[in-house]
């Protein structure tokens, strides 16, 4: 059976009580006085005694050690009531453990444990599945009605894939089925809720198996909470980022617990993938019989993904003896048809063997931020190639755009520096039209060599050749092969050389302001240079009176009357006057000149500003528009948790009602059972006793 028993209190004591007090046996001569089916029948209630003795230790002995053959041997209408009693037993216990779960969940949380293990009766699961999940008053059900009347884009997908669900399943069987409907329902439903992940093919079968067991508001509930609780909305997703951890998790276990079999597998190239992702996205549902694939689902509902990596390598352990001797199509066909079946008659024994195995939570916490870092380094490398190539492909454009260009562009009065990165451009395209005429001439003195080295070894027998000619066309080769290196060394210095005069070019202003500040400076020398050249012309006049001034005072200072001298006086007056103005006109336009100087300065640093000012418009819209961009996020994000919170405090209604009619249900139906099989053991009692009449005890 399924791992040690938990040690149990007291209310499971009187939960079972009727289990361990089974009725005395009264003593046999001989096990040869029964008939042959009261012995079978015996044996099955023995082997179901033993077995619960081993499962539980909350079960006491039964009466007696049974320390010889003749003590277990029962009659058939006491082995009659041990089983039906067990079975009464079992239904007060769950009955007990739902009407108690809150109590059960928080201080008989072992107990509990081992009990779902062992396996949850059929007519509990629907109660107890959504007691585990926390599905019982979810917001999301009151939805239901109303999402069945939208339209998904997922529909046709979900109908295609309906009929591969079960498909030999009672309930499911036949396109206009009851169970076809309501699984389409269930689905179309989800896909609306969840737009990220829609549908994927695998989920239907989860949800099928919640449709055997309850109805579909219900399995509906119950499947939105498993999707977002237990890891299933990651493995469903379109990129199925948590299949693809989940399986080097388990690739993880599987060399570290079996190397000699990941070896194998490995030199088979039979993939992880290949055989494990159906166990991760369908929970055994697609490999298993539906009772044994149940078994694993009940522990699913309790422990999550864990039990998945549990059978699983349980199931590579049982079998691998037979497959390290196949080959990758038989252990293809191995895992198909031989492994879904070893344990139909005792899926205990498959429960028993998965937790026997290691499992290490932090060591998988551990995988799981390895396995990140390496899908991070993988995003980044991805990125980086991607980059490399759109500046690959950049730069072939600007070689070829460069190549095109016949003569380097005019070179505009003022802007020395545009015009040295013009003509270093056009020096470039020219050293860069030699390498490329130098590589052509290398590769095809190259082609000519290997072309006479080929035509050398096909007449190797001509003596017209000889070893130094040989020699000579190899000599040759190497220097071209030489030759050929350094070009295209050069070719790609002259390519960073393009790439960083454009860079350069870039930083320089567009055309249009180069343009208005040619036009600028041209008016500014127009008007330095008539500036200078009137200031040229006055200060010429200043010296020509100055020299007239001061020649006339030397010359006529002692030959002259004193009316010539008075006039001479006037006269000299009259020339420093005239030149004190010219002077002062002189020094008046050089102040003006200062001025219109300044005047340009200004003129430039608010031709300046205002290309700031326009920056900076541009910059503040951008800031507006990212500004409501943002609010608009916000805005959604609250829309969204909002709508969150409305879902979740729908789903959490109308439950238990439905719930309550399906256990009334399954009690009775339970009930006829148990009355039909007490009624055949008595049949096949009497018709044994009748058997036997007449015969003498040994």
């Amino acid at each position: 059976m399924a791992s040690p028993a938990v040690s149990p209190d007291s209310s499971s004591h009187e939960a079972l009580s009727s289990v361990n007090s089974a009725p005395a046996c009264s003593p046999t001569s001989d096990s040869e006085n029964l008939s042959p089916d009261e012995l079978e029948l015996l044996a099955k209630l023995e082997e179901q005694n033993r077995l619960l003795e081993a499962d539980s230790k909350s079960m006491r002995s039964m009466n007696g050690s049974r320390r010889n053959s003749g003590s277990s041997l029962v009659s058939s209408s006491s082995a009659s009531s041990n089983l039906s009693h067990l079975e009464e037993d079992t239904w007060i216990l769950w009955g007990r453990i739902v009407n108690e779960w809150d109590e059960w969940r928080k201080k008989k949380e072992k107990l509990l444990k081992e009990l779902i293990r062992k396996g949850i009766p059929h007519h509990f699961r629907a109660i107890v599945w959504q007691l585990l999940c926390s599905a019982t008053d979810m917001p999301v059900k009151n939805q239901y009605s109303e999402l069945l009347k939208m339209s998904s884009p997922c529909e046709k997908l979900i109908r295609r894939d309906i009929a591969r669900t079960y498909p030999e399943h009672e309930f499911f069987k036949g396109q206009d089925s009851l169970g076809q409907e309501v699984l389409f329902n269930v689905m179309k439903a989800y896909s609306l809720v969840d737009r990220e992940v829609g549908y994927c093919q695998g989920s239907a079968f989860i949800v099928g198996l919640l449709l055997m067991q309850m109805p579909e508001e219900e399995a509906f509930c119950v499947f939105v909470r498993l999707m977002q609780e237990y890891r299933l909305r990651e493995l469903f997703k379109p990129s199925m980022a948590e299949l693809g951890l989940c399986i080097y998790q388990f690739e993880y276990m599987l060399q570290e617990q079996l190397p000699e079999l990941n070896i194998h597998f490995r030199s088979q190239s039979f993939l992880t993938s290949m055989y494990a992702s159906s166990w991760f996205l369908t929970l055994f549902l697609t490999t298993f019989p539906l009772p044994v694939a149940t078994r694993v689902f009940d522990i699913f509902m309790y422990e999550g993904l864990e039990i998945v990596f549990r059978v699983g390598m349980a199931l590579l352990q049982f079998n691998q003896a037979e497959l390290v001797q196949l080959d990758m199509e038989g252990m293809s066909q191995y895992f198909q048809k031989v492994i879904p079946h070893q344990f139909d008659s005792c899926p205990d024994k498959l429960i028993l063997r998965a937790f026997q195995v290691k499992y290490n939570p932090k060591k998988m916490k551990r995988l799981e931020k390895e396995y990140a870092a390496i899908k991070n380094k993988e995003m980044e490398e991805q990125i980086e190639i991607k980059r490399l190539r759109t500046e690959n492909r950049l730069l072939k454009q600007r070689i070829e755009t460069l190549e095109k260009v016949t003569r380097p562009p005019a070179v505009p009065k003022g802007q020395v520096t545009r015009a040295q990165e013009a003509e270093e451009n056009y020096i470039i395209k020219r050293e860069l039209a030699v390498v490329k005429q130098r590589c052509t001439s290398a590769t095809e003195n190259l082609q000519r060599a290997q072309s006479t080295i080929r035509q050398l070894q096909d007449q190797q027998g001509n003596p017209r050749f000889s070893e130094e000619f040989v020699t000579h066309l190899e000599t040759e080769l190497e220097q071209s092969r030489l030759r050929e290196s350094e070009t295209l060394g050069a070719l790609k210095e002259m390519q960073d050389k393009v790439l960083d005069m454009e860079k350069r070019s870039s930083l320089l202003p567009d055309e249009d302001n180069v343009v208005r500040l040619q036009e600028e400076l041209q008016a500014l020398a127009l008007r330095e240079a008539e500036a200078v050249k009137s200031l040229t012309e006055l200060q010429q006049q200043v010296k020509d009176l100055s020299d007239s001034w001061q020649a006339g005072r030397a010359g006529g200072r002692w030959k002259e009357s004193p009316r010539r001298s008075n006039a001479n006086a006037l006269q000299e007056a009259v020339v420093a006057a005239r030149l004190r103005e010219a002077q002062a006109q002189a020094e008046l336009r050089a102040l003006r000149q200062r001025v219109l100087q300044l005047e340009t300065q200004g003129q430039i640093q608010r031709t300046v500003l205002g290309r700031a000012e326009q920056t900076c418009a541009g910059l503040r819209e951008q800031l507006r528009l990212a500004a409501a961009q943002s609010k608009g996020l916000q805005a959604q994000l609250s829309e969204s948790h909002r709508k969150h919170a409305e879902a979740q405090c729908k789903s959490k209604e109308e439950v238990m009602a439905v719930r309550l009619r399906e256990a009334d249900s399954m009690a009775a139906l339970a009930e006829m059972r148990q009355r039909v099989a007490e009624l055949e053991i008595q049949v096949g009692g009497t018709g044994g006793r009748g058997d036997t009449v007449g015969t003498p005890w040994g």
